[in-house]
């Protein structure tokens, strides 16, 4: 072919005889051996298209033009001979059975929210209920707001309970706990009332278990006001434990330490997977613990600009992973955060 005179008649004739070779293909492996043939990069259009130098100057455009176009022409017609050997090849394949059109379809997989998600909403959905409103506050903190106005000055031993992720730069830090949020909301709001939640992630320097994550949800809450007992606390957190695991769930609170609420508790409720009589979830105690609480420490609400003369308040911290936990048996916190559809799908 190379030694064939380089005209415009031979370029159509190429054509021409391409077309014809393309008309006779008649299954995949044909087109794709006349595409080899035709079009490839040794193909004989794309050889002819490259000997366009041997021709005299002026004759050089109109040769290169008709060449490009013809090229285009062929490509065209390729894939429409493709398409149309596709769909013989799909007709024959439904006459022959290959494929059961009657068979049901595939169910298309449809996302769904994590766990810890759904859980969270439900908590929003009950306090709010309650009178309570969300407060968003920041994911990194000072050590000021995540201690000291805490009242976890330096040096106390309650910064041991809580391995802290700290930054570069000096007094900045990963909030432990969602606790830092109390006193930006009562710096917010003071003098008037305020009842709110603090949902957020946290994150601890922990050596990853079971039972220990980097990070993982907490749910602080907050309500500040005039004649605010522990009575109140207790009322409300007994009937958000009852929202939660059912009507007629009981509860109990646990003398605790934390340094910003003086008294403090823990909250238990009758574990809801033995109805309280004794399981390996709760370690046969028929009790499972799920909250913190407590009254407002006077040096916290004096941090956060009350009265502690005129206002008390009440505070609770809670964790929805947790909660999730018991309330369906996960033995393990590494499944939240593990990305492993066969856990997620579960909800």
């Amino acid at each position: 072919m190379h030694n064939q005179p380089l005209t415009g008649q031979t370029l159509e004739q190429l054509a021409a005889e391409a077309l014809a070779a393309l008309e006779s293909a008649a299954d995949s492996k044909a087109l794709e051996s006349w595409h080899v043939v035709y079009l490839g990069r040794k193909g004989r259009v794309t050889q002819m298209i490259r000997r366009v130098g041997e021709l005299p100057k002026e004759e050089r455009p109109a040769f290169g033009r008709r060449a490009n176009e013809l090229k285009r022409e062929l490509e065209t017609a390729y894939e429409k001979r493709v398409q149309a050997i596709k769909a013989a090849e799909m007709e024959k394949a439904l006459a022959e059975g290959a494929i059961d059109v009657t068979l049901p379809g595939r169910p298309v997989a449809r996302g769904r929210l994590h766990p810890s998600t759904q859980v969270l909403r439900r908590i929003y959905q009950i306090w709010a209920d309650m009178g309570f409103q969300i407060y968003r506050s920041r994911d990194v903190e000072t050590d000021e707001y995540n201690f000291q106005l805490l009242n976890i000055p330096p040096h106390h031993p309650a910064r041991d309970m809580q391995d802290t992720f700290y930054t570069t730069e000096e007094g900045v830090l990963l909030r432990t706990h969602t606790s830092p949020g109390q006193i930006h909301a009562m710096r917010e709001y003071c003098p008037e009332p305020i009842r709110v939640i603090l949902p957020g992630m946290c994150y601890r320097y922990e050596q990853i278990s079971a039972r220990y994550e980097i990070q993982f949800h907490q749910v602080e809450g907050l309500a500040v006001g005039y004649n605010v007992r522990f009575t109140d606390l207790k009322g409300t957190l007994t009937d958000f434990a009852q929202r939660m695991f059912g009507a007629g769930r009981k509860t109990r609170f646990r003398a605790s330490y934390f340094p910003f609420t003086e008294p403090s508790a823990e909250m238990d409720v009758e574990c809801i997977l033995c109805d309280g009589q004794g399981c390996r979830v709760c370690k046969h105690t028929g009790w499972l613990e799920i909250l913190g609480c407590g009254m407002v420490h006077p040096v916290v609400l004096q941090n956060g600009g009350y009265d502690p003369t005129v206002y008390s308040g009440y505070a609770f911290g809670m964790g929805p992973e947790r909660i999730t936990m018991l309330k369906h048996g996960i033995e393990d916190i590494r499944y939240f955060w593990g990305n492993d559809l066969r856990f997620l799908e579960q909800f």
